[in-house]
């Protein structure tokens, strides 16, 4: 028997692990006490998710152990033992906005219940392959010191600049910038993952994700860029952007993209290894270009308003040079661009609207 454990399962990029590692055979613990109700209130629910897994999978279990819960977590480990081949943690408290009304909340999560799951492997499974989704905001607002050229729909890096052709990579420092709280946990976490595969030579990989999206998004406006983009357009509920006239980039990866790169990792572990995951030049958008699109695919017209004040240490361009990954993984290759995903979005927003009406 090999056994996944996947944190996070209901949510996004949690529930795509949970259904890529069980076609390929794999029994699925899943973790998720649907905190995400919690952080964005019950339209954000993950609940939904958490009914369709348990139905169409058959070997998936489905645990709500809160990750902060160390006696919870090490008795689920340590019953299952070595017959857990990896873990990929991918719950968190998202949302550098939100971390800021509960500090101890996002840290705990975010950080601690990283901990808990990093000492439990070591103690109980310490061959498993380790995966951590980590975000692009371990960097702060450094990229915003970026020579940045304002154009008619978007903010673009000035074409001399080495980071122009393929995006920002990992040697950016992650020192001297405004994080936010939600980045400062997140950095705290990143970290120990990276230590205990140097430290303990654990198989460990860091994923800093640029914009993680995909059909099982349960976008709220403090996080879920295009899915919450996209129910606002179907709904005709008004989008609010914050700063930057619309003009901020983002790099939009497909969950299924991401999750075929920890499987990748997952197959040839390089302990304590750190890359940079998104869109890439392969798929960006600023949010005005994607209001745009929208319309276009969807035909019905947006309402939405530009805020003066944007958010607190929010990057104004990010994308992300996912050659480190490409070159360690040259198997691994993007299948969804920003189009197939926008149209994904749409059909299965459309499908729960219907379901629920």
């Amino acid at each position: 028997m090999s056994v996944v454990i996947v944190t996070g399962s209901s949510g996004l990029i949690g529930s795509e692990t949970v259904r890529f590692f069980h076609d390929k055979g794999h029994d699925i613990i899943g973790i998720d006490n649907d905190l995400r109700q919690y952080f964005f209130g019950k339209d954000a629910s993950t609940h939904w998710n958490t009914l369709k897994l348990k139905k169409e999978l058959k070997r998936f279990i489905h645990e709500t152990i809160d990750i902060r819960d160390q006696e919870g977590i090490f008795n689920l480990f340590k019953k299952l033992g070595k017959a857990i081949t990896a873990v990929v943690h991918t719950a968190a408290q998202p949302s550098h906005d939100w971390a800021a009304r509960e500090p101890f909340t996002d840290f705990t999560v975010n950080a601690n219940g990283t901990l808990t799951l990093l000492e439990a492997t070591r103690q109980f499974c310490p061959e498993a392959t380790f995966i951590f989704t980590s975000t692009n905001k371990v960097y702060g607002d450094t990229p915003n010191r970026l020579p940045l050229v304002e154009q008619p729909t978007r903010w673009e890096i000035n074409h001399n600049h080495e980071y122009f052709k393929h995006g920002i990579d990992e040697t950016m420092s992650i020192d001297a910038s405004k994080h936010s709280l939600f980045g400062a946990s997140k950095v705290a976490a990143d970290v120990l993952v990276q230590e205990y595969g140097r430290y303990f030579g654990m198989k460990t990989g860091v994923f800093r994700g640029g914009c993680l999206t995909g059909p099982a998004h349960s976008g709220a406006e403090l996080h879920g860029f295009l899915a919450y983009l996209v129910k606002c357009n179907l709904q005709e509920i008004p989008y609010r952007i914050f700063g930057y006239k619309g003009k901020q980039v983002r790099d939009n990866i497909h969950s299924y993209d991401l999750v075929n790169a920890f499987w990748h990792f997952s197959q040839n572990p390089k302990s304590g290894s750190v890359y940079n995951m998104g869109g890439s030049r392969h798929s960006n958008c600023s949010v005005l270009e994607a209001i745009h699109s929208l319309q276009e695919m969807t035909g019905k017209e947006m309402k939405y308003e530009v805020l003066d004040q944007a958010r607190s240490g929010d990057h104004i361009w990010w994308i992300s040079d996912v050659r480190r990954f490409q070159k360690d993984f040259p198997h691994w290759a993007f299948r969804y661009d920003l189009k197939s995903i926008l149209s994904e979005i749409i059909e299965a927003s459309s499908t729960r609207l219907k379901s629920a009406a």
